[in-house]
């Protein structure tokens, strides 16, 4: 359980000469009971990892997209709690690993202690924690630790080279390398200098770096796999699942297979 399934799954498929490709789901869109057949789809159709996002009402880092299926889980009367009891229900039906996506406030408001113990009792394999800064994450470090859970850390393109280096060393499970300055969501076009930045976070980084934000096309996939580990795909996964649109999903995660780095 934890960062060493996550290790074992990145591992697996770095070896097998692929590219990890992780699609965000949030949790809840469409009614929770509809968790466990997305996460058997997702994993039947290749996926490395799923990121699940937690709903909430100011979601800092998220686009429309993700903002718009997060309203439509919060008017399910979808809460953090609820989804850990959900993933708890299912935790034997699963293989495929499962990142939490959330902000602090939903985790204060379970308590910080029993979040990190209902995680690990839920299978929860790794956090990603948008609005928690380096300087701030003891309040929560300590408590997943005791349970195995990595605590995946997020790479801005404005950071200096100082601090990727200090979250570069940081990061568990894997490093969330971010590939444009903005919210989540669908982009046709990369910063040029993107691919030279994803290759300086291949160099400070041990843990696999995989790019995120903007992902969206098989197209985009093999470009940024050219230059780092593998891809996270959100918005455009999370409208394809709205929309039901199955087939799509599986092209795009089949586009992250038999890649070589350049």
């Amino acid at each position: 359980m934890g960062k060493q399934r996550l290790d074992q799954a990145f591992a697996k498929v770095l070896e097998d000469g692929d590219k990890a490709f992780v699609p965000y789901i949030m949790a809840g869109d469409g009614g929770l009971d509809q968790l466990e057949n997305r996460l058997q789809f997702l994993e039947e159709s290749g996926a490395t990892v799923v990121e699940l996002g937690i709903p909430f009402s100011d979601p800092v880092a998220d686009g429309p997209t993700i903002q718009a299926a997060g309203l439509r889980a919060l008017e399910h009367g979808v809460s953090l709690r609820a989804v850990l009891d959900e993933l708890k229900q299912i935790k034997e039906k699963r293989t495929i690993p499962v990142v939490l996506m959330t902000y602090m406030n939903p985790i204060y408001a379970v308590g910080v202690k029993d979040f990190a113990k209902e995680c690990d009792e839920a299978g929860v394999d790794g956090l990603i924690i948008p609005d928690l800064p380096l300087e701030e994450e003891t309040i929560i470090t300590e408590e997943i630790k005791a349970h195995d859970i990595a605590l995946i850390r997020l790479a801005a393109l404005t950071s200096t080279k100082e601090r990727l280096v200090e979250i570069a060393k940081r990061t568990e499970g894997f490093l969330y390398a971010v590939t444009v300055t903005g919210t989540t969501g669908a982009r046709s076009e990369f910063k040029q200098n993107l691919a030279t930045h994803l290759q300086e976070l291949k160099q400070i980084c041990e843990a696999p770096v995989l790019a995120g934000f903007g992902v969206s096309t098989p197209e985009h996939v093999k470009e940024l796999g050219q230059y780092c580990d593998g891809v996270v795909v959100g918005s455009r996964i999370v409208d394809l699942l709205h929309n039901n649109d199955k087939e799509t999903i599986r092209e795009l995660i089949g586009s992250a297979r038999k890649m070589k780095s350049v």
